[in-house]
């Protein structure tokens, strides 16, 4: 009887994780070589190629909003989408494309923040070089020092090379 018990759970169990194995993708790639993947197979593979999709367990796509308040089309239906295409993973894709898109944007836009506050802050140093006013700093030993010609020459060129870069 304790067996019978095993047996049957096992069983159990082995047709459970079969129903994970079904959701896959198998197709021939252009060398003749059948590829099985969870992901759909790559773009230039001949829709007579693709020997198994994953099972019918589909769930409607939600549509995407649209890319920064342009007034985009909508997310194409289901029949719309060519074959081999599930609505689901589209959405999902246009979704983290849109992520990138927005993450790139907020990126270039402190990169050009930090570069006008460089311009500034550079144009506000060469008034005070061109000035002739005595300048001090203070040295790694925290001494205050004063900028001879020479060190007031170069950094005059340092701060004309920033300028020339970050002023655009």
């Amino acid at each position: 009887m304790p067996r019978l018990t095993l047996l049957l759970m096992f069983a159990l169990l082995g047709a459970g994780l079969s129903g994970h194995a079904s959701a896959q993708w198998k197709w021939r790639d252009k060398a003749g070589v059948v590829q099985y993947s969870d992901l759909p197979p790559p773009a230039g593979i001949a829709e007579k190629d693709v020997l198994q999709r994953p099972g019918a367990r589909r769930k409607a796509a939600v549509p995407a909003p649209p890319a920064s308040g342009a007034s985009a089309p909508a997310a194409a239906p289901a029949a719309a989408l060519p074959r081999g295409v599930e609505p689901e993973l589209e959405a999902k894709r246009r979704k983290v494309e849109q992520d990138q898109a927005a993450k790139t944007k907020t990126e270039d836009d402190k990169l050009v923040a930090a570069r006008a506050d460089n311009c500034i802050r550079a144009k506000a140093y060469e008034r005070t070089l061109d000035e002739g006013s005595r300048i001090t700093r203070t040295d790694a030993k925290g001494e205050r020092e004063f900028l001879d010609d020479k060190t007031r020459a170069d950094e005059s060129r340092r701060t004309k090379a920033i300028i020339t870069s970050d002023c655009k």
